[in-house]
Parts: C-alpha cells; structure tokens; sequence
C-alpha cells in the first residue's frame, strides 16, 4: 500500500509554494502526495515535479471539470473545450510525476440539470474520457473517475454506475476510484459497493464523514477496510480532508465550523489510522 496526503487540506496551488508543505509531509511519513491541478501550468508543475523527485515522494493529481468545459454538455463546444481541459491538466501531471488523474472529471462540479443523467449525457461523457485517456496513456498517466454524492453532481453517484462507465469504455488508462466519504452518503452496503467496482479500482480517498480527521467520524471504518482487504486493494490510498485554511474551497465544500485541532494533527492521525487498519484488516 502507499499512502498519500491531498494537500486540498491547505492549498490550491500549483508552483514553488507548495515545497515547504511537501517537506512536512514527507517528514510525516507518506509516501506521496496529491496534487491540485487548477491552474494549468507545465512549468510550475514541472518544478513541482524535480522537487518531489528530490524528496523521495510519489504523487497523484486531482482536477475537476467546469460548466464551460464540460464532458457531458449537449454543446459539443463545450464537451471539446472539456477534452481540452483534461489534456493540459494531464500534461500538467506528466511534468510533474504524477501517476493518476483522480476527480470527478467526467462531468462539471456542482452543475445540475434538474433531472438524472440522460442517454445523450452518458454516451458524450464516454466519448470525451476515452479520447482523453488516449493522451493520458501517451503521457504515463491513468486518468481516474470519482463518482460523487447526490448533492455535487448528478451524473455518476455511486461504486456500480460508475465501475459499468468504464467497463464500457473498456480503456486501459480510464480507472475509477473509491471515496468513503461518497460512499458513506450513497452506498447501501459497503462491501459491496467495494466489490462492484474492484475490477476498476486503482485509487482510494480515505475521507471521514465530516470531512475532518480519519477514524474520528462516523464512516464504517471495519466494513471498509474489511472490503478493501477481501479485493484485494493494494494501490494508492490517499487522505482527503477540507478544513477552513481556505476560504473558497471551505465553502465548496460546506465547511462552516471548525473540526479538527489542526491540520498537523489531522495529517498525522489518519497517517496512523490507515496503517494500523490496513495491518488489521
């Protein structure tokens, strides 16, 4: 297993900024970090890139998809400036190491239609990602789909939709992920959300319920692990926590109150959990 800190927890950034925090998660004992890729520029990401090489530390990149460049969109302009979209956030990747391009990169966060997902929408997404993983698997990358909650999007809301999206897209570097926190809002059973999509499954964010440290929440954190254990898993599992460092991303993310003592202790006590679980299990 290797075990990985999104730094969504303290920054959006993309350049020399980030050094400091990548030397204090390295200190911390992870294997990796997640990169936020938002401003799409290759050469930040490439001296993100020698930094990380000099630290020893892996990575992977989470990106997210906007309603003007949208894989799903009934404007073909709009599903094209998508494709774009993830092409340079792939690039950004390739510079900067990253093996997985994780998020919920088929379709525009936080845009809804007012009704479920259509044939039309379905079909387009399909379409937009394969050809991106075309440029992912030119680059080294595997380009990763998070299904998420019912109330930040409406197109893939759980394991089993979104495990059959790229069984039929059928694409080497199109994978899925596995979000506890998703999960523990969407999924009736644990265990078997788990098992629907292990044939995809390639990254996991270990999320609390409220978004706060790991193992202090109420996510069934002996299903999960369990689950994990019984497939197989063995990939990159990655924290992923909000807090209100910043105040864009808290309130996307609905954070309004204080839940953790500090992003230190956030980082090192679900480092800790995740081992001690992962060797439970």
């Amino acid at each position: 297993m290797k075990y990985g800190m999104n730094l969504l927890l303290w920054t959006t950034a993309g350049d020399e900024s980030i050094f400091p925090l990548c030397e204090q998660v390295k200190g911390w004992g992870y294997d990796g970090v997640e990169l936020p890729i938002f401003d799409l520029n290759v050469d930040n990401f490439s001296k993100i890139g020698g930094k990380l090489s000099e630290l020893g530390l892996g990575a992977t990149a989470v990106t997210v998809c906007t309603a003007e460049e949208n894989p799903i969109s009934s404007d073909a302009a709009k599903r094209q400036a998508g494709l774009e979209r993830l092409k340079k956030a792939i690039d950004c990747c390739a510079a900067a190491g990253a093996t997985h391009l994780c998020g919920p990169i088929h379709s525009a966060l936080g845009e809804f239609s007012g009704q479920g997902r259509t044939e039309d929408e379905w079909k387009w997404g399909q379409e937009t990602l394969a050809k991106a993983a075309d440029h992912a698997q030119q680059n080294g990358v595997v380009l990763v789909v998070e299904y998420l909650n019912r109330f930040e999007c409406y197109f893939l809301n759980c394991a089993e939709d979104t495990a059959r999206f790229c069984r039929e897209v059928d694409h080497s570097h199109l994978k899925m992920m596995y979000d506890t926190f998703h999960a523990n809002i969407e999924e009736k059973c644990i265990s078997g959300a788990v098992k629907s999509c292990a044939d995809q499954m390639v990254h996991v964010h270990i999320s609390e319920n409220d978004r706060s440290t790991p193992g202090e929440g109420g996510v069934n954190w002996d299903a999960t692990f369990k689950a994990l254990k019984e497939v197989n898993y063995d990939g990159w599992m990655v924290v992923e926590a909000f807090g209100l460092a910043l105040p864009d991303l808290a309130a996307a993310t609905k954070i309004w109150r204080k839940m953790f003592p500090s992003e230190e202790h956030l980082a090192t006590e679900a480092l800790s959990f995740m081992k001690s679980r992962v060797a439970g299990a």
